[in-house]
């Protein structure tokens, strides 16, 4: 199905416009120009029912405030800075802070905030939207005029791909991300506790109260963060003691460090009931998993129901958080002349 759109007016008279499209396997996907957003994913289960898998405000005005990150593309650099400092070639850049006195996701007007221009794409028998953002020299501190692009493309088996693409003016740091939360058993439905999440990775990044990385590389083995098998996300969590679960908001909210290199699968998220799975693979050195520890029922959801702790789990692909003042994590440095690019494909599918 070849993407169909309309457009919805927010209260302060801008638009915005939503594409729908899908595929064979009865796997739809809802995008809006607001942020470059994944605003839903339907997916059938074993027997053939569908329901919306991924997390999102009720209205339109609801994603400028508690539910601005659900399903966004973030940036100019998804996670966290501490301080908002960027140190670069010589120059400190002051940064945007938001809450905690740290750049998060882009800045408090980062790019789940903007409307981006959107189109319709067909590639190679896939359907989808790609968008399109320029971000000025000096947007939320950062340096250097930053052109965006996003692509969503659906094929015929219910794989969606997430592809990125930047370039820069002047030197900068990009790392951009999609922020979707999923619930396998259906937007609105319980929470996550009961599915089971596997993280291709030996090693993730212990963080301080402030959710900064601590530094090195630690392994999972004999913690709570060794998902090397699936495991039951609730056993992993609820009831567990653990420093870094409570530094989190007794949860998950880290970096865990991708095994391998190149386009390789990252996790796969499953929910036992249903038979619902989403497999996710990347060309990222991590992927930050976040179980939404902090819900609060401030958000509610299409469905009419308040998102509470756990409502849904966030796959983040994506570079290190604070990778400009961690000389031994990969860099995220941008210059003119090269390209910024990135893919992430999500695989639903139901067994």
């Amino acid at each position: 199905m070849a993407a169909q759109e309309d457009a919805a007016a927010m209260s302060d008279g801008r638009r915005v416009t939503r594409w729908t499209f899908g595929s064979r396997t009865g796997v739809t996907a809802e995008v809006l120009s607001l942020g470059a957003r994944l605003q839903a994913v339907t997916v059938p289960d074993r027997t053939g029912r569908r329901a919306n898998v991924v997390l999102g405000g009720a209205d339109l005005e609801d994603l400028f405030g508690e539910a601005s990150y659900f399903g966004a593309t973030v940036g100019r650099y998804a996670n966290r800075i501490a301080g908002g400092v960027l140190p670069l070639d010589g120059v400190t850049h002051r940064l945007a802070t938001q809450r905690g006195g740290h750049l998060l996701h882009g800045g408090p007007d980062g790019f789940a905030t903007r409307l981006w221009d959107g189109v319709p794409v067909r590639a190679d028998g896939r359907v989808g939207v790609r968008f399109r953002l320029r971000s000025p020299a000096g947007d939320q501190g950062f340096p250097g005029t930053v052109t965006a692009e996003v692509t969503y493309l659906l094929d015929a088996h219910g794989e969606l791909s997430i592809t990125y693409q930047a370039a820069t003016d002047a030197p900068t740091v990009v790392n951009l991300t999609n922020h979707a939360y999923f619930n396998l058993a259906g937007e609105g439905r319980g929470s996550v506790l009961d599915h089971e999440l596997r993280v291709e990775a030996a090693g993730y990044l212990p963080v301080d109260e402030g959710l900064i990385p601590l530094g090195p590389v630690e392994p999972v083995a004999g913690t709570p963060f060794d998902l090397r098998r699936a495991r039951r996300i609730g056993a992993c969590i609820t009831g567990v003691v653990h420093p870094q679960l409570r530094a989190a908001g007794f949860g998950f909210d880290h970096t865990w460090v991708l095994d391998g290199s190149g386009f390789r699968r990252a996790a796969v998220l499953s929910h036992p009931e249903s038979g619902r799975q989403v497999e996710c693979l990347t060309t990222e050195p991590g992927i930050q998993v976040y179980t939404g520890n902090h819900f609060d029922g401030a958000v509610t959801g299409p469905s009419g129901h308040g998102y509470t702790a756990y409502a849904g789990v966030a796959l983040e692909t994506q570079h290190f958080p604070d990778s400009p003042n961690r000389p031994d994590y990969p860099s995220t440095v941008l210059r003119p002349g090269e390209k910024y690019r990135s893919r992430t494909v999500y695989r639903f599918s139901a067994e």
